[in-house]
C-alpha cells in the first residue's frame, strides 16, 4: 500500500453520494451527479483513478476495447445534448492547443508531504488558522489555498506576504503561464470528438485498456466496471473506473499480499482492502473521484491478475469490514514492521488512532516495549540485532544495511528541499547527519542535517521521502570514514543506515501475517493481533465510514450528511 465530491465528511453514519449499487448507472444517469438507486448496500460502486494525470506527455495514448465480443457504448456532451455512440474500439489522445491568450494559473502552496496522511493533519492546522484549504497531489501531495477563496492574484499575493510575515517561510505561489493547454479527443468510427468529458459503457461491463507511448504498448490490463476520461485540478486529465467494491477487490488483493499467502492471510488482506478504501473516499475530492490505483492509495491493477484463491478469500468475507466502535478503522498496513509495528503518530502527523499502537511482530514475546523502550539507542541496537523470534524473520527486507555517500545524500536531500522551495536548498556541501529524536517503536522522529548553509531538520515519514537509503524509519546510523594522507583524523564520507522493515510500519505487517496464517489463525485473530480492540462488522448504515475530527458532529434528528 503502499494512504466524488460531497463524502468526505461523514458524521452520522451515512455517505453523501455513496453510490449503493450492484453496478454502476444505467447509461442516461452517467454524466449526472445523482447517484444510482441503492440495490445492494455491501458493493457500492467507487470512483478509481486508474490513469492520472492524462495529457502530461502528449505521446501517450489509451486504445479501449470491449472484451468477448461485447460492444462499447460511448457517450458525452455537445454543447446541452447527449450523444450516446456505439463501437468496439475507442483511441483517447490529448494535444496541445494553442490558447488564444496567454493563461495564469496559480495556486498558493502550503505545505508539501510524501503521505495524505501527514497532507490532510496539515491542511486541518492550516483551516484552525482560518485559511480555507484544499488537498491535490499533482506530483508529492500538497496542502493548497482554497482556489475559489484565493481567486486572484492579488488575493493570492496578499496571503503569501502575510504567512511570510508570520513566520511561515516555506510557502510559496506556484505560478505558470501557459500559451496552451492539452485537450483530450476520443477517436472511433472514423471522428475526432474533442471533448473534456468521455463516459465509456462496455456492454458486458468488462473492458480492456491499453497505455501506449508512440506505437509501444506500455500496459495491458482488463478492468471491470466502466470507464470516464474527465479533467482534474492540474489542467491534464483523469481516467476514472467505475467499479463495484468486490470487483475492485479482485484487482487490489492479489497484488497487495501475493498468491502465496495463506488462506486466512489473504481473508485479512481483503478485509482492510475493503475497510481501506471505503474510509479513504475523499483522498480525491479535488479531482472529483475517489482514489488512486497505485501505492499512495492501494495497488490495483484491474481484474487481469484475479486468481481464484484471492477471488475466495473476497467471497469469503464478502462485505466485511474492521471497526473500532462504530466507525472503520483506519486501515493501514505495509510490507514488514521489522519486528515492532508503530503508532500512527511515529509515522504522520495527526492523532493517533486507539487501535494503531506498537505490537511487537512476535508470537513467543521476544521483546518487551515497556521495560525495553526503542526510545533507547542502545535498546533499538540490541532489537535490530535479534533475527529470530519474529513472525517475518525469513522475509530479506526485515533486517537490512544501506550505505550512501555523502554526495548521495546531497544529492537526494538538494532534490527534496529544491521541490519545496526551501530556504536552504542551495547549500553545497553535507557535514553530518544526527538522529534527535525516536518514538518508543523505534522510528526516527527527528533527523538533523548540517550543511555549509544551516541544518535541516526532517520529520518522521519526510525522513525517508529526502533520503534513499533507508527503507523505513526503523534506523541507527554509523558513519563511513577514509583516510586521508596528511590527515591525522579519518574523514566523514557517508553513513551506514541500519535498520529494520519495508514501508510505514503501522497497522498489519503483511510478512508478519504469513507466519500467523502458517500457524492456522483465523482472519479475525490475525486483525485483531495488529489491530486490538477492533471487531468485524458487514457493511451497513450504521456505521460511519470516515468522521472528520473538525467537524461538529450534529445533533440526533439532523442530517448531516444527507
Amino acid at each position: 500500500m503502499l494512504g466524488q465530491k460531497s463524502w468526505s465528511v461523514v458524521t452520522t453514519g451515512k455517505r453523501s453520494g455513496l453510490l449503493l449499487a450492484a453496478g454502476v448507472a444505467v447509461v442516461g444517469n452517467l454524466l449526472s451527479s445523482a447517484p444510482a438507486p441503492a440495490q445492494q448496500p455491501q458493493n457500492p460502486v467507487l470512483q478509481i483513478g486508474i490513469v492520472q494525470r492524462f495529457g502530461r506527455d502528449d505521446a501517450k495514448t489509451l486504445v479501449i476495447e470491449p472484451l468477448d465480443g461485447a460492444s462499447l457504448t460511448v457517450q458525452f456532451k455537445t454543447g446541452e445534448q447527449l450523444e450516446t455512440l456505439t463501437t468496439n474500439q475507442i483511441v483517447l489522445d490529448t494535444s496541445p492547443v494553442p490558447l488564444e491568450t496567454t493563461s495564469l494559473q496559480e495556486r498558493v502552496v502550503l505545505s508539501t508531504h510524501r503521505s495524505f496522511e501527514s497532507a490532510e493533519d496539515s491542511a486541518n492546522q492550516w483551516r484552525d488558522r482560518g485559511i480555507e484549504t484544499e488537498i491535490a497531489q499533482p506530483g508529492d501531495w500538497q496542502v493548497w489555498a482554497k482556489r475559489d477563496v484565493y481567486s486572484t492574484p492579488l488575493l493570492r499575493r496578499l496571503l503569501l506576504k502575510d504567512l511570510q510575515a508570520a513566520g511561515y517561510e516555506n510557502v510559496y505561489v506556484d505560478s505558470q503561464v501557459l500559451r496552451d493547454v492539452p485537450k483530450a479527443a476520443a477517436i472511433f468510427n472514423g471522428f475526432r470528438y474533442n471533448r473534456d468529458i468521455v463516459s465509456i459503457i462496455a456492454s458486458n461491463q468488462r473492458v480492456r485498456v491499453i497505455e501506449k507511448y508512440g506505437d509501444v504498448e506500455d500496459t495491458v490490463r482488463v478492468y471491470g466496471g466502466n470507464l470516464r476520461l474527465q479533467p482534474n485540478a492540474y489542467g491534464t486529465y483523469t481516467l476514472v473506473n467505475q467499479v463495484p467494491i468486490e470487483t475492485y477487490l479482485r484487482g487490489v488483493v492479489p497484488y497487495e499480499i501475493g498468491l502465496a499467502a495463506p488462506p486466512t492471510t489473504i481473508e485479512a488482506q481483503a478485509i482492510l482492502a475493503r475497510t481501506y478504501v471505503l474510509r479513504n473516499l475523499r483522498r480525491f475530492e479535488v479531482d472529483n473521484y475517489e482514489l488512486c490505483a497505485d501505492t499512495q492509495c492501494q495497488v490495483y491493477r484491474g481484474i487481469t491478475g484475479a486468481a481464484d484463491k484471492t477471488d475466495r478469500a473476497i467471497s469469503n468475507t464478502r462485505g466485511q469490514v474492521l471497526t473500532y466502535g462504530d466507525e472503520l478503522v483506519d486501515a493501514l498496513y505495509s510490507s514488514n514492521a521489522g519486528g515492532v509495528t508503530a503508532a500512527f503518530s511515529h509515522v504522520w502527523n495527526g492523532p493517533d488512532r486507539p487501535y494503531l499502537q506498537p505490537v511487537v511482530d512476535s508470537v513467543v514475546g521476544s521483546w518487551d516495549l515497556v521495560t525495553r523502550p526503542l526510545t533507547d539507542e542502545n535498546n533499538l541496537k540490541a532489537f535490530l540485532s535479534l533475527e529470530s523470534g519474529f513472525n517475518e524473520e525469513t522475509w530479506d527486507t526485515f533486517r537490512w544495511s544501506e550505505d550512501a555517500s555523502l554526495d548521495e545524500i546531497e544529492q537526494d536531500l538538494k532534490t527534496y528541499l529544491q521541490a519545496r522551495n526551501y530556504p536552504l536548498a542551495n547549500f553545497t556541501e553535507v557535514q553530518r547527519l544526527v538522529v534527535t529524536e525516536r518514538a518508543p517503536s523505534g522510528r526516527v522522529q527527528t533527523l538533523q542535517i548540517a550543511t555549509d548553509m544551516g541544518v535541516v531538520t526532517l520529520e518522521k515519514d519526510e525522513v525517508i521521502r529526502a533520503i534513499a537509503a533507508p527503507l523505513s524509519l526503523l534506523f541507527y546510523t554509523a558513519g563511513l570514514y577514509d583516510t586521508v594522507p596528511g590527515e591525522a583524523e579519518p574523514q566523514l564520507t557517508g553513513y551506514r543506515f541500519i535498520g529494520g522493515g519495508f514501508g510505514h510500519g503501522v497497522g498489519m505487517s503483511q510478512t508478519g501475517a504469513y507466519n500467523l496464517g502458517d500457524l492456522n489463525w483465523s482472519a479475525e485473530r490475525i486483525l485483531k493481533f495488529y489491530y486490538p480492540g477492533t471487531e468485524l462488522q458487514p457493511i451497513s448504515d450504521a456505521l460511519v465510514f470516515w468522521r472528520d475530527p473538525t467537524a461538529v458532529v450534529s445533533e440526533p434528528g439532523t442530517d448531516a450528511a444527507p
